[in-house]
C-alpha cells in the first residue's frame, strides 16, 4: 500500500481553548492545516493515524482522504488542556504508537476561573486572571519512551539561529526526538518555512510549505521500523 503500511500515527491538531464564560472564550490562531495535511498524506502512505484536534479545527474528510483510508482514520475532538491531557494518556495507554507529531497549539496560560453564565456586558472593566496549564507534551514520552516524538516550536519575528536555538532548547526540555521550528511572520506572509531540528541541534532539513513539511516529517517515520504491539 504505502512506505507506512501497518505504522499507527498520532497526530494532535488545531487549537485549544480556556473558556472565560458560557460564551467566551481565550484561544490562538492555529486552524490545524498542517495537521490535516499531515494526517492525509500518512493516511494516503498507509498508515493508521488516531486525529486529535481541537474545535474549529480542519479534519480530512471522505472526499479528500476516500473510503478505504478513512478506515484508518480515528477522530477524536477536544477543547480545553485538561481534555487533550486526558485523550493523550488514554490513547497512550490503550495503543503503542510508531510516532506522535504533536502540532496541537497547546495554550500555556487559561483563565482561573469559569463562569458557567453569560458575564454581564455593561462593566466598564473585567479582569481575568491566567494560570499556567499542564505540560502535554511531557506525558508521551513518560508513557511511550520508544514512541518517535516529533514537536513543534512556533515564534514570532525570531532570525533563523534565534528560532532553531529555541527549536532546541524545547528539545530537551521535552523530550522530543526532533523539533519543528518554524515562525509565524513567515507562516502568515506565504513563505512557510520550516526548520527540523534533531537531538544534536543541527538542522536536518530546511523545507519550504507546508504539503513539504508533512513530506519530510513522514519520510522520517517510513525509515523506522514498526513498533513492538501494546
Amino acid at each position: 500500500m504505502g512506505d507506512l503500511d501497518g505504522k499507527r500515527i498520532l497526530i494532535t491538531s488545531g487549537p485549544t481553548r480556556g473558556p472565560i464564560d458560557a460564551i467566551r472564550y481565550v484561544t490562538n490562531k492555529s486552524t490545524g492545516r498542517l495537521g490535516m495535511i499531515m494526517a492525509v498524506q500518512a493516511l494516503a502512505r498507509g498508515a493508521s493515524v488516531t486525529f486529535l484536534y481541537g474545535k474549529g479545527s480542519l479534519v480530512p474528510a471522505p472526499d479528500i482522504v476516500g473510503d478505504e483510508a478513512m478506515s484508518r482514520l480515528t477522530l477524536r475532538e477536544v477543547e480545553t488542556v485538561d481534555q487533550l491531557l486526558k485523550v493523550v494518556q488514554e490513547e497512550l495507554t490503550r495503543v503503542r504508537y510508531d510516532a506522535v507529531l504533536h502540532s496541537m497549539a497547546v495554550l500555556d496560560y487559561v483563565p482561573e476561573e469559569y463562569v458557567s453564565a453569560k458575564t454581564p456586558s455593561g462593566q466598564d472593566e473585567w479582569w481575568v486572571r491566567l494560570v499556567k496549564t499542564p505540560k502535554v507534551i511531557k506525558v508521551i514520552k513518560q508513557l511511550q519512551p520508544e514512541t518517535l516524538l516529533v514537536s513543534f516550536k512556533l515564534e514570532v519575528g525570531k532570525s533563523r539561529e534565534e528560532l532553531i536555538e529555541a527549536a532546541y532548547r524545547s528539545l530537551v526540555s521535552n523530550g522530543s526526538d526532533y523539533v519543528l521550528a518554524n515562525d509565524l511572520l513567515d507562516v502568515e506572509s506565504g513563505h512557510h518555512t520550516g526548520y527540523l531540528v534533531n537531538s544534536a541541534g543541527q538542522v536536518e532539513a530546511a523545507v519550504e510549505g507546508k504539503e513539504a513539511i508533512a513530506r519530510r516529517l513522514l519520510d522520517t517515520i517510513a525509515g523506522r521500523p514498526l513498533a513492538a504491539s501494546a
